[in-house]
């Protein structure tokens, strides 16, 4: 092994260890926040990715001299997009009409491009992308009196088999402006039904009003939010 041979080894190192380290970066704004992926996956995405595509560049320059071979050095390098996809989307969960890991998915499919940045040796836009992704997760987490977002909320609840036991909740509800997203209901057969509410809430709505405002419906005998 030569010695030039050694110190190009050694900067695609430099590489996979830049774009690790960019990966706990956002990995760890991730684990603050206990989702799904922390800091062990946006590494591993950030380095095999940076891996990969200091392969794709320069793991075949033995053969690129030989006559009637040609290579496409992007090609691997097109493939991490797909694979990272299929990574991300084991991450996105839908329950009850809310999807979660939707964020964290992106951040992976990010985190993969970022290795894919350093591993190319366009060291300050990797670095840069970076701190603009933490930056972004941790900044938009925030409430800005500004923005008038409606929230929703799910809510699961038994009540009796009677004829104006849905209606007086639903008039209940949009007695006090809570818009009715969805709604979907069960017969369990034990003279209760199961009923499961989609609800569009004002900002800042507390969902503890929520419960008393239903607490109080004699049809009513089990509330889950």
């Amino acid at each position: 092994m030569t010695s030039l041979t050694v110190t190009i080894e050694l900067e695609c190192f430099l590489r996979i260890l830049m774009a690790s380290l960019c990966g706990c970066m956002i990995g760890y704004e991730r684990t603050r926040r206990l989702k799904e992926a922390g800091v062990r996956t946006h590494c591993v995405v950030a380095c095999g990715a940076a891996l990969m595509m200091v392969v794709s560049k320069y793991g075949f320059s033995d053969v690129t001299t030989l006559k009637g071979v040609a290579l496409d050095p992007s090609r691997i390098a097109a493939q991490i997009v797909t694979g990272v996809g299929f990574l991300g989307a084991g991450m996105i969960f839908v329950r009850n009409q809310t999807i979660s890991g939707l964020t964290t998915a992106a951040g992976v499919w990010a985190t993969a491009g970022i290795g894919m940045t350093i591993g190319a040796g366009l060291y300050f836009l990797g670095v840069a992308a970076t701190l603009l992704i933490v930056a972004a997760q941790m900044t938009l987490h925030k409430n800005f009196t500004w923005l008038n977002f409606p929230v929703a909320e799910q809510i699961s609840m038994e009540i009796e088999d009677t004829g104006d036991g849905v209606a007086s909740i639903r008039d209940k509800l949009l007695s006090h402006n809570l818009e009715i997203i969805s709604m979907k209901s069960r017969n369990n057969g034990n003279g209760l039904i199961s009923l499961d509410l989609y609800v569009k809430l004002p900002r800042n709505y507390n969902v503890t009003q929520l419960m008393s405002l239903l607490s109080d419906n004699p049809h009513i005998k089990s509330i889950d939010l």
